[in-house]
């Protein structure tokens, strides 16, 4: 998939968040895939699990990685299957909750995985297009769902931090109006698609601009790419 500022401010949010975690604490990655954020781990003890079904074409649906290696995972096995025998002072699960079939089971799953006093690290995306399918079955996520399911289960959310807001999500969505363009056949790519594309593009950056900084954007009520979470588990 495309390497756009989503996941680039994503993955700068996510690296500089375990950076900044104090060193020797656990660290479980849920749905960690291929390791990506291995990187910034040095420092903890770093273990990951994935269900390791997806193959990077899987069913061809949608948009697709091509390639996908889980050779480094530690745990191989459904996200509600991890075993519970151990607990993480730090749990994180970045953009696996729309892969999962029950998201609310799995949130459950990761309050049980935290220890008393731990945390989680969450992403997913406010809404998404179809993604690693047959693996993609929930859209996406709002502030509300964190807010009502993570107190519920004794967690305090300490961050909840938009990744841009709706003009953001416009210019991505135009962005990838050429690519989508070409997977489908629709069309050709002439002068003028491609003079209002870039219009609309330029449009909605300058809109964007204007809407406060980028993680704080005012319109990111209405619409984000994704929220950027934290929440501290009560201890005993």
């Amino acid at each position: 998939m495309a390497r756009i500022k989503n996941q680039l401010a994503r993955e700068t949010w996510i690296g500089e968040t375990l950076e900044g975690l104090p060193a020797g604490l656990s660290l479980l990655d849920v749905g960690a895939g291929e390791c990506a954020y291995k990187k910034h781990c040095q420092h903890l003890e770093y273990l990951a699990q994935d269900i390791a079904e997806y193959d990077g074409v899987g069913d061809g649906a949608g948009l697709h990685t091509k390639k996908w290696d889980t050779s480094q995972l530690d745990f191989v096995c459904d996200l509600y299957d991890i075993p519970e025998d151990r607990q993480f002072d730090v749990v994180l699960c970045s953009e696996v909750l729309e892969h999962v079939v029950d998201p609310v089971r799995a949130v459950e799953k990761l309050a049980a995985l935290t220890k008393p006093g731990g945390q989680v690290i969450i992403t997913a995306p406010h809404t998404s297009i179809t993604h690693f399918a047959p693996y993609h079955f929930c859209t996406g996520f709002s502030r509300y769902f964190y807010e009502h399911h993570l107190p519920r289960l004794r967690f305090e959310v300490t961050e909840m931090t938009a990744n841009g807001g709706w003009f953001d999500n416009m210019d991505q969505e135009i962005g990838r109006m050429d690519r989508v363009r070409r997977i489908y056949k629709a069309g050709f790519r002439g002068p003028l698609t491609i003079l209002f594309s870039q219009l609309f593009r330029f449009n909605a950056r300058w809109l964007a601009a204007q809407d406060g900084p980028r993680l704080a954007r005012r319109s990111s009520e209405l619409h984000c790419m994704g929220w950027f979470v934290r929440a501290t588990k009560a201890a005993d």
